[in-house]
């Protein structure tokens, strides 16, 4: 529940260390805010790649730069520079270095919690709902309008996701090109996620389909693993267009949460054993988290 409260980044909750630089963090419930100052010579592939042991950062930074210029090339060799008075978002999948001789100190918003973290430092175990989206016929609509207007539409496209999983709470744990897989702490806070998501990308006139499963998850290194995950994007993989599916695990959840559920029978998960009862969401109109 988010609550009215403060925290100073002068008295950090957390101190993290690293050659030529530092983050400093408080936690607000929820969210994490961070401050991360680096020293000129620093550069993520040399100071912090050896730590988390990707090949690139794999963390999505948003922020707001204090001072200094920080150089970001991104795996597909974008690049851009960022200086003083600069909000910026950089995607997961990128190198990053001090231009100049001058220190880069910034404050961030996501990614803060696991940021320079070493993998089995990172390691934990929760219970959530599993939210798997992906776009229907995206290989067809590519095709129809072109690689430049495809990739303009999967960006308005990411956009309207990302701002539906912040007004939800959901957590972001990774893309699929045309999708986006997603962790909450409730479910029906995740179903009405996924209904404004379908609701959002109607607008770009193209649809979506959701699949979500609640299990244990294993998020290590940024990334979410074990048998839920599978199940949610099988779950996902039955739905059609527009179109909420739950696994009878979530269903269960949500009793009482006045969303209406009715059955789709039985179906086999690939890789999971026995026949799992699916339920579809009646439509229904999204309200804030």
């Amino acid at each position: 529940m988010p609550r009215l409260q403060r925290k100073s980044l002068s008295t950090p909750d957390l101190v993290r260390t690293f050659p030529l630089g530092q983050v400093d963090i408080v936690n607000l419930d929820e969210t994490s805010v961070a401050r991360f100052r680096w020293e000129p010579g620093w550069r993520w592939s040399k100071d912090v790649a050896p730590i988390v042991q990707t090949r690139s950062c794999q963390n999505r930074h948003v922020g707001y730069v204090i001072s200094g210029f920080l150089h970001v090339m991104m795996d597909d060799g974008t690049e851009l520079e960022i200086g003083p008075g600069d909000a910026y978002e950089i995607p997961p999948g990128h190198d990053a270095w001090i231009a100049g001789d001058e220190s880069f100190d910034t404050v961030e918003f996501t990614s803060a919690a696991v940021f320079g973290m070493a993998p089995d430092e990172n390691d934990e175990t929760i219970l959530a709902t599993i939210l798997f989206t992906d776009i229907v016929d995206s290989t067809a609509t590519l095709s129809r309008i072109g690689d430049q207007a495809w990739q303009r539409l999967l960006l308005q496209h990411n956009h309207l996701m990302r701002t539906a999983l912040d007004r939800f709470r959901g957590r972001e744990m990774g893309t699929t090109g045309d999708g986006f897989l997603a962790v909450f702490d409730g479910a029906a806070r995740a179903v009405r996620c996924a209904t404004a998501m379908i609701a959002a990308v109607a607008e770009l006139d193209i649809s979506i389909r959701a699949g979500l499963h609640t299990g244990e998850v294993a998020i290590a290194g940024g990334t979410a693993r074990g048998l839920a995950v599978h199940a949610a994007a099988r779950v996902a993989a039955l739905a059609e267009p527009g179109e909420i599916l739950v696994s009878s695990t979530t269903h269960d959840l949500l009793d009482g949460s006045g969303l209406v559920l009715v059955s789709r029978g039985e179906h086999e998960l690939k890789g999971l054993a026995g026949a799992r009862t699916i339920f579809a969401l009646e439509p229904i109109a999204p309200r804030p988290a």
